[in-house]
């Protein structure tokens, strides 16, 4: 694993999305989606767990289950797999499939083969997925919403921690999107199945703030595009272990999956042809002695990407499980540490991460639109215990 770069400053079908298309580019943290069914998002380099949020994929125990199956007739000549595949899968590109061979999901008679791999006659070739294969229709369910904004092109919503973006393994109900078909179902424009309107970009799990939703084809093609050349203004708050010698910075860092735990992204090395390219801008706002509340301005927008870049200088999010971030990392080893700590997991049970800003162009009007998210209740409460403490020193 490479290092990052951190400077700092004074100031329906089987189809997998081209990689080209402003609309069709890997689903990041806060990336845009792609127009395709989500279901088909997981041949996206640094998302091969998806769909759903990633802290919720299944496989997790290396169990894989089988998508696709082709098997290759007696008269086949030997032709590399990869190959085979863009002839037998349809709409798909051979970069997607090379990618797929690398992470261990193309097998050949029941192994994993790399891409150059040359099929022969009766060959049987799956693909193959870490999570089982299922179809699901988008149901609306009645779960509250906070809306922020809603016009007749696109809502923002304010979403709470805890609440999954969209269906995906082990989440196929009880997601926003459930909620949106719910909030929409009068809306005769507004197909919660049809994936050219919906959701333009997500958020984890565990992170609490602003999100954008189209209401139709136009819009979301709009929003789309202003993700993809990063003229949205997007800005985090979160609550990292440890002090910052300086009050502002950039961490740039490729950022894939973790070829050592697959439920990790991490900074790959520049060569790595599955890392992609990710720059977190933060600002310091309040010290408080082990840890440092700090503002993050997202130029890219890859998975885990506030998570993995902060990590990756040493200040890794407070009770970000996932990135070790449950652990005691700075401070006293006494009891009543401990204790204090311990009550702030419970005051704040997930990564301290908020989207507290959102801005973009109104897609129809041309208007420049910009929403605040305070920060939510469990945060607020954990900031206080920490002030208080603070002010003690």
């Amino acid at each position: 694993m490479s290092n990052p770069r951190h400077s700092t400053m004074t100031e329906a079908p089987f189809k997998l999305p081209d990689t080209e298309s402003p609309l069709n580019t890997p689903i990041g943290e806060d990336e845009y989606l792609p127009e395709e069914e989500l279901a088909e998002d997981f041949f996206d380099g640094d998302t091969l767990s998806l769909p759903g949020d990633s802290e919720e994929a299944a496989g997790a125990d290396g169990t894989l289950y089988e998508h696709r199956r082709v098997v290759a007739d007696k008269g086949q000549s030997p032709m590399r797999v990869d190959k085979f595949l863009m002839d037998h899968l349809g709409d798909t590109s051979r970069n997607r499939i090379q990618k797929a061979a690398e992470a261990g999901f193309i097998q050949v008679n029941g192994r994993p083969v790399k891409s150059n791999y040359k099929v022969k006659a009766n060959d049987v070739v799956t693909l193959m997925l870490d999570r089982p294969k299922r179809d699901w229709e988008i149901i609306p369910e009645d779960i509250p919403l906070d809306v922020v904004y809603e016009d007749d092109d696109l809502l923002v919503v304010n979403k709470p921690a805890g609440l999954v973006v969209h269906p995906g393994c082990g989440n196929f109900t009880g997601t926003l999107v459930n909620a949106l078909a719910w909030h929409l179902r009068d809306d005769k424009r507004f197909d919660p199945n049809d994936p050219t309107v919906g959701l333009v970009h997500r958020i984890d799990k565990d992170t609490s703030g602003l999100l954008v939703i189209a209401k139709t084809p136009e819009a979301k093609a709009s929003l789309c595009q202003q993700f993809f050349v990063h003229s949205t203004r997007r800005l985090y708050n979160a609550l990292v272990w440890g002090p910052f010698a300086e009050d502002e910075g950039t961490i740039r860092g490729n950022i894939g999956r973790n070829p050592k735990d697959r439920l990790q992204m991490a900074i790959l090395p520049d060569e790595n042809p599955n890392g992609k390219p990710a720059v977190t801008h933060y600002r310091v706002l309040e010290r408080l002695g082990h840890v440092t509340l700090v503002e993050c301005k997202l130029e890219t927008g890859r998975t885990h990407q506030i998570r993995v870049h902060m990590k990756s200088i040493g200040h890794t999010l407070f009770n970000d499980e996932r990135y070790g971030g449950q652990e005691i990392l700075r401070g006293e080893r006494t009891a009543s540490y401990r204790a204090f700590i311990h009550n702030c997991f419970d005051l704040c049970p997930r990564q301290a991460l908020h989207a507290r800003t959102l801005g973009f162009r109104h897609p129809r009007t041309g208007e420049e639109m910009d929403f605040t998210s305070q920060l939510p209740a469990d945060m607020t409460a954990l900031l206080e215990k920490w002030r208080k403490v603070a002010s003690k020193d």
